[in-house]
């Protein structure tokens, strides 16, 4: 899944092709001045870790997409409003998080998630720890989304992103005494679903 040019996203020529290397600091003011190179290695950079987010949180590869593609228009086009560089990264959590929770929010429950078993798999090796570990993902899957939607949040965004408390505050819009609730309550209801595993 890429950004493409073609969807409005920016109209002036790009500067030479910036190194892959670059802090995203330096290629939020690149991106900004109308760099779209710039802007397309902070995609590549960061549209795996969101699309991860999101499909853990949605339960849904087509919905993930959908939300990763319009976060990245809505980075592209607000560019302008962002006046810490720096700040990009959290602002795409906060912004990809959010998306997902009213989407969560606006639909009626789905049924279970259909996980990729050809990649647990592969990373299984044998076919009988293959079934084993596709199981537990469908377990894990199904516990998670018994989660309040914003557990299932701040649980994702520290234990799978490795997101700080600190953060999590500012992605969720709340305090981290609040964080650290919503993921204690969060880890023991997803240990107890998963002790059959242990």
């Amino acid at each position: 899944m890429q950004v493409s040019s073609s969807a409005g996203v920016g109209s002036q020529p790009a500067s030479p092709a910036p190194e892959v290397g670059l802090d995203d600091a330096t290629l939020v003011v690149r991106a900004r001045d109308g760099d779209m190179r710039a802007f397309e290695v902070l995609v590549r950079r960061y549209q795996g870790p969101m699309y991860r987010l999101a499909v853990h949180m949605l339960a849904s590869r087509g919905d993930a997409e959908d939300v990763v593609q319009e976060v990245f228009l809505t980075a592209w086009r607000r560019l302008g409003q962002l006046r810490d560089e720096a700040a990009f990264v959290g602002w795409l959590y906060r912004t990809t998080s959010n998306r997902c929770l009213n989407m969560i929010r606006a639909r009626r429950p789905v049924a279970e998630t259909d996980l990729d078993k050809r990649e647990s798999a592969e990373a299984a090796g044998s076919p009988e720890r293959a079934a084993q570990v596709s199981e537990q993902m469908i377990a894990l899957a199904a516990a998670l989304k018994r989660l309040t939607p914003e557990q299932r949040a701040c649980w994702l965004l520290r234990e799978v992103h490795g997101r700080s408390y600190e953060e999590i505050a500012g992605v969720m819009g709340t305090t981290r005494t609040a964080v650290r609730g919503r993921i204690a309550r969060a880890r023991v209801q997803l240990a107890e679903a998963m002790a059959p595993w242990k």
